[in-house]
């Protein structure tokens, strides 16, 4: 008896760990996304690698699929420079997090809205690498559509 308790005890602490492990990833997510509506670039580059890859699946004018790869500090110039009372929302509706080790991959399928506009909808895509106790975003990358969205 005293073998089971042990052994429920020990993959109770396994499966604790995962699950802190995944509020710590989420909280790396949020974060993010609270320096983006706030435009704060220096939050920013403490929720990501100092590699970190963006890329986006878009079409090109032809309407063929292409991944375009983004600057990440233009991204972040870009970001600082929409004028503070245009407000825009990445509203994220739901998130899908898998742990294994230091690896992290979260789905974020999401809506975006500049006011009260509506402008368009798609996922995101996020591997994390946990660095020195810390979750990292190492890639991100999106899709963007204007129909289909939930």
């Amino acid at each position: 008896m005293k073998y089971v308790a042990v052994l429920f005890l020990l993959i109770s602490s396994l499966g604790f760990s995962q699950s802190s492990d995944e509020v710590a990833v989420k909280f790396t997510i949020d974060r993010f996304f609270s320096a983006f509506h706030a435009q704060d670039s220096v939050e920013i580059k403490k929720t990501v690698s100092n590699h970190v890859i963006m890329q986006t699946i878009t079409a090109d004018k032809a309407g063929k699929s292409m991944v375009k790869t983004e600057d990440f500090s233009k991204f972040l110039k870009n970001i600082v420079a929409i004028p503070k009372e245009k407000k825009f929302e990445e509203k994220l509706l739901s998130y899908h997090i898998q742990v294994d080790g230091n690896l992290a991959s979260v789905w974020t399928p999401y809506q975006f809205w500049f006011g009260d506009i509506y402008s368009h909808c798609g996922a995101n895509s996020f591997q994390l690498f946990k660095e020195n106790n810390a979750w990292k975003i190492i890639y991100i990358i999106d899709t963007r559509r204007k129909e289909g969205c939930q």
